[in-house]
């Protein structure tokens, strides 16, 4: 009796598991939901492990530079560093912070342009600019912390220009602070101190090497000149409490020198470029309104989970070579969009677009022209003052389809309003003669669009290969199409760069 009671039990229990297996048995869209979960499972656990891997090789890499630093000497490093100076201590041995490298751009192409009109088309300093080869750029960059209350870094560049002389420059060499009183590195607040470019937009603030094409947009050129705007002064960085990444720049420098085309600029430059037909007044700095200001708000966010942008508008301001009542303003916009999907191979694939309007606004002074300098009280011409506007923008779309290539796509344009000055047609008429801006090459109507192809090798070289054509309206330059392969590489670790 007690064993027929138990196999019943047995024979119940049995019934009522198979039962409940049966009703939770789950339909087909569930079993392929839950087999799609185990391949992402099973994916995830892919990545962890390989991230695991790298994580032990960096340890033990770490380790091993460790090791090899405390098998130095102790005095060593402090052989070239001074007792004060900012130390790393790694595994007993002692490290300055300091990056140091070495950026090269060259480039070879021709162009259905002379190389005389080469130098008008292509009027960035760093731009290809010759038949045959161009070197564009070699920067040696220093980056490094001073104390806890400074990081400094200096650009020492080197090019040849289209004469083939050698060309030294002080690109940049400015302190950074990292500690400000009264809590304002805490609230946000950073500033600059020394030789820098001014923070307009996007591409002047940039190295030549930053760019995504080889060549600086004519605007840029024609407001900028040749080598960007930039001179010795200050500035204000100051981070907004906002639930966004919202900055805003204010700073002053110096209004004269040849990287200050719009503004006092120096005989030279005048010589070579003259806003306008103007001659240069050689205007002296007697107040701070003598100096130039800058003005920059920007806003970044992220427009989903795959696409980041950022918005900026910028204000420049400061006196010009034309006289003392010579004003110049500029003006503009900018945007960066860029898309990179959740899942990507190294960054790729990935899409970014590019864009800056400007406009400025060139006040010359008026002046009197001396036609006979042995009687000048009677030979003597006024010209008026005039206000002399040009605008300018570029758009760029770089796809980065497939790594390590991308493919992009530029179209830009440049034009204006307001008559030049002759000063050879007023010698020749004995009156002020004016002349229309298209007999200007540095104001008058361009337009250029520059297809690009891009292959990384790693991340310390680029191989581009870019073809340019130009609509001109001046007499001096003829439409052109200009082809360059630019090579660019870099020795060493390059201090980091802005979004």
């Amino acid at each position: 009796m007690r064993n027929s009671v138990i196999r019943l039990c047995i024979a119940l229990v049995t019934t009522l598991l198979a039962s409940a297996a049966a009703a939770e048995s789950p339909t087909p869209e569930v079993q392929r939901q839950l087999d799609a979960l185990a391949r992402e499972n099973a994916e995830l656990r892919r990545t962890v492990q390989d991230l695991a891997a790298e994580v032990r090789t960096a340890r033990d890499e770490a380790r091993a530079a460790g090791d090899a630093a405390a098998a130095l000497p102790a005095a060593a490093p402090l052989a070239t560093a001074p007792a004060d100076a900012p130390l790393l201590s790694v595994g007993g041995g002692r490290v300055q912070l300091l990056d140091l490298s070495l950026d090269v751009l060259a480039a070879a192409g021709w162009s259905g342009a002379t190389n005389e009109q080469l130098e008008l088309l292509q009027g960035g300093g760093h731009d290809p600019r010759r038949r045959g080869f161009t070197l564009q750029n070699v920067e040696l960059s220093a980056k490094g912390a001073v104390d806890p209350y400074f990081t400094a870094e200096a650009h020492l560049i080197y090019f040849l220009d289209p004469e083939g002389e050698s060309r030294f420059e002080l690109e940049e060499a400015f302190a950074t602070t990292t500690s400000l009183p009264f809590g304002l590195h805490e609230r946000g607040a950073q500033a600059e101190v020394g030789h820098f470019f001014t923070e307009f937009g996007r591409i002047n603030p940039q190295h030549p090497h930053q760019w995504d094409w080889q060549d600086q947009p004519v605007v840029n050129t024609r407001f900028f000149g040749e080598d960007g705007m930039r001179a010795p002064g200050a500035r204000l960085g100051w981070l907004l409490p906002l639930p966004w990444y919202s900055e805003i720049h204010l700073g002053s420098q110096n209004a004269n020198g040849e990287t200050m085309l719009s503004f006092l600029a120096s005989d030279e430059a005048f010589e070579e470029r003259p806003i306008g037909g103007r001659p240069y007044a050689g205007v002296d700095v007697r107040s701070p309104k003598d100096l130039l200001y800058l003005a920059r708000w920007v806003n970044g966010t992220d427009l989903g989970d795959t696409v980041t942008a950022q918005l900026g508008a910028s204000y420049v301001t400061g006196p010009n070579a034309t006289g003392r009542d010579g004003r110049t303003h500029i003006v503009g916009t900018d945007l960066v969009v860029r898309w990179s999907p959740l899942s990507s191979d190294r960054g790729w694939p990935y899409v970014k677009f590019q864009g800056e309007l400007m406009g400025r606004r060139y006040e010359a002074d008026g002046f009197d022209l001396c036609l006979d300098e042995e009687d000048c009280e009677n030979s003597t011409i006024g010209v008026g003052s005039d206000d002399l506007e040009d605008w300018g923008f570029y758009a760029q779309v770089l796809y980065g389809f497939r790594r390590p290539w991308a493919a992009g796509f530029r179209v830009e344009h440049a034009a204006g309003s307001g008559k030049d000055f002759d000063v050879d047609g007023s010698f020749e008429q004995g009156d002020a003669v004016f002349t229309s801006r298209e007999d200007d090459p540095f104001r008058s109507d361009r337009t250029r669009i520059a297809p690009l192809l891009v292959f990384y090798p790693s991340e310390f070289s680029r191989l581009r290969l870019q073809a340019n054509y130009d609509w001109t309206e001046g007499p001096e330059l003829d439409d052109a199409l200009s082809v360059w392969a630019g090579i660019e590489f870099l020795i060493g670790a390059h201090p980091a760069h802005s979004f």
